[in-house]
């Protein structure tokens, strides 16, 4: 890993003892504990809140991944904050970094120099806390980060397979801040410059905290969830709980969300309006250095950076409400862009990284193209509670014209510094087809997408339309499969024009809620009958927050309250995920013995005709090999 070795250690912020003496500092007014290592770049949201911390004029200071099996030195060093420590788990969820979805322990981690593993501990928000509170009782904590905000309210964690109350309760924090948290935080910041107290900050938007008595306010109506306890006695009142807590966190004028636990009250206030550009502007241009800290130098390279440190995030949230997807309870449902000069600043500053050849790896986002797409009249979608912006229809109110984003990219491509451009994030390709998105009456999505496929595909494109069966792309909130292969006939007659070969990666799911073995065995042989060999896909793993998980724990959709089939064994996931793999030798037999038992014959010459014989089928049932048993299918890197 390369660094300039003339830039001053002062560009940034300090994560050592030395580093803050250096600055002539006796005590820090503010320390972050994070369980990533310290990259200085927007992507990374230590970095981020410690640039604001410092851009609000206050002392700041980094501790991350600090040992917590030792003697604690690491939670030492700095001493005691004058105001408070300020705790995240970093860019992923603990579990979810640590486990795949069969529960296995992974062996690297993306956000470590080297990959090496073990640097942070399971549930890393509640034990950074507890070691916090333990040392240093009378300073105040907050804890924000994915992990903290999408484990907020009573939720389903998969690894212990158990009902876990808000974090606050565990973690024993005074403050939560959920989601994207510049707005929050800013506000939290200026009301310590005048002397309030932490703990008695209430009546802050999109903050959460637990209180022993419910505090009034006027300017918010409440809303109560049935109580943690008597969630854990019935999985449908929390499935039903789930409902109002998406509908509330994607509205515009939401309500105060109230729950009981433990004889104490959680409350939930309502998020900030989506952040405007300028707002955006103001936090991807504080003065990052797009680099880790030269501590790291001789640990090697940090691969979650190593993977980003040429892409440019434009824009955050998504208005796709997929119901396996935690983007939109997280950034939110409204999409939040940066300006053109913003973007483009940052693209003329990645010409100075001491690696950069000319190369960008993504102009991108959530999902690459609902850059600065949204509502035609905002009133309509001040009022509006739909999870979905394009589920099961396309809003009639949604402005998804593609141009502000192909001149863009036009624009980028003709900087001086800039040899080629990628979109290396995944597009949402039915906002491209004309049968499920009427508005193309100017033909922008198809200047969008020649200009695209012509100028910035790296080799292949990612789009996802994760199943084929109608049933269950329902429960996803995506489209009918039709409309997948109505884009790739659109995409190949671009390719054919250009005399262009860039294959289309789909990315698909296995043992989603809703998917039977039927289901997946024809999502083999529709996948086939198109060309594609699949190897980008996954086993859908329960996260925190989403309608997939409330469902898989629950039995039932949150919305409905009618029930849901959901594969849970381990065999039942198993045997989904091997329908993937028609293709390998060793899997033939099995197939052949499994659509027997299900009577469907015809899928299995689908799947097995290729000019060869069908393996005659065995009396017994054929387990997959050893070999791909071991198979581990590479997941994408998600921002």
């Amino acid at each position: 890993m390369k660094q300039e070795s003339s830039r001053p250690l002062h560009d940034w912020l300090p994560i050592t003892k030395k580093e803050v003496e250096s600055r002539g500092w006796e005590q820090l007014d503010v320390i972050i504990i994070s369980g990533d290592a310290y990259v200085d770049h927007p992507t990374f949201g230590t970095a981020v809140i410690g640039r604001i911390i410092e851009n609000e004029g206050f002392r700041v200071g980094i501790i991350p991944q600090p040992n917590w099996k030792d003697d604690l030195r690491d939670f030492k060093k700095f001493g005691a904050p004058k105001y408070f420590f300020g705790v995240t788990a970093g860019c992923m969820d603990s579990m979810v970094n640590h486990y795949t979805a069969g529960k296995r322990r992974r062996s690297t981690d993306g956000y470590t120099p080297g990959g090496a593993s073990g640097f942070r501990p399971d549930y890393a928000t509640i034990v950074y806390c507890n070691i916090l509170k333990d040392l240093y009782p009378e300073v105040p904590i907050m804890i924000g980060g994915i992990e903290a905000s999408l484990r907020r309210v009573s939720h389903y964690d998969y690894w212990s397979d158990s009902l876990m109350p808000s974090i606050l309760v565990d973690s024993k924090a005074d403050i939560l801040v959920y989601g994207m948290g510049e707005q929050p935080l800013r506000e939290i910041l200026n009301l310590v410059k005048k002397g309030v107290p932490i703990t008695s900050m209430k009546d802050i938007n999109q903050i959460a905290y637990i209180a022993d008595q419910l505090p009034k306010m006027k300017k918010w109506e409440d809303v109560h969830l049935h109580s943690h306890e008597n969630c854990l006695l019935d999985k449908v009142k929390y499935a039903s709980n789930f409902k109002i807590v998406e509908v509330e966190s994607n509205k515009w004028k939401a309500n105060r969300i109230i729950q009981e636990v433990r004889d104490r009250f959680l409350v939930i206030n309502p998020p900030f309006v989506t952040m405007t550009e300028k707002e955006m502007d103001l936090s991807f241009d504080l003065p990052y250095t797009k680099l880790p800290h030269p501590k790291y130098v001789k640990r090697g390279a940090i691969p979650a950076y190593e993977m980003i440190k040429f892409s440019i995030n434009m824009h955050r949230g998504c208005f796709g409400g997929c119901s396996f997807c935690t983007i939109s309870a997280h950034q939110g449902k409204f999409i939040a862009s940066r300006s053109e000069e913003s973007i483009l600043k940052e693209v003329q500053q990645l010409a100075e990284h001491p690696e950069f050849k000319g190369y960008i790896s993504d102009l991108g986002g959530p999902s690459a193209n609902m850059y600065k797409m949204q509502g035609k009249d905002l009133s309509i979608c001040a009022k509006c509670q739909a999870p979905s912006c394009i589920h099961p229809v396309i809003c009639s109110n949604l402005d998804t014209s593609h141009k502000p984003l192909t001149e863009i990219y036009k624009k980028v491509d003709a900087l001086p510094s800039v040899k080629k451009a990628y979109v290396g994030s995944g597009i949402r390709y039915d906002l491209l087809v004309d049968d499920f998105n009427k508005n193309n009456h100017d033909k922008n999505h198809d200047e969008y997408l020649e200009q695209l496929v012509t100028k910035h595909v790296c080799g292949r494109l990612k789009v996802a339309p994760e199943h084929t069966a109608d049933t269950t792309l329902k429960v996803m909130r995506k489209p009918s499969f039709k409309y997948f292969k109505k884009f790739k006939e659109k995409y190949d007659a671009i390719q054919s024009k250009h005399g262009l070969k860039q294959p289309l990666i789909p990315y698909f799911i296995s043992s989603h809620p809703g998917t039977t073995e039927e289901d997946m065995a024809i999502l083999a042989a529709e996948t086939k009958d198109l060309g594609f060999k699949l190897e980008q896909v996954q086993d859908f793993t329960p996260t925190p927050m989403t309608v997939a998980t409330v469902i898989y724990y629950s039995g039932v959709h949150p919305y409905t309250l009618q029930p849901i089939t959901t594969p849970k064994t381990a065999q039942e996931k198993k045997i989904q995920n091997n329908y993937f793999f028609w293709y390998k030798p060793e899997m033939k037999r099995w197939i052949k013995d499994r659509l027997m038992k299900l009577d469907r014959l015809d899928l299995a010459k689908r799947l097995l005709n290729s000019g060869s014989a069908i393996p005659k089928a065995e009396n017994s049932q054929n387990n997959p090999s050893k070999k791909h048993q071991s198979r581990k299918p590479k997941k994408p890197f998600k921002k």
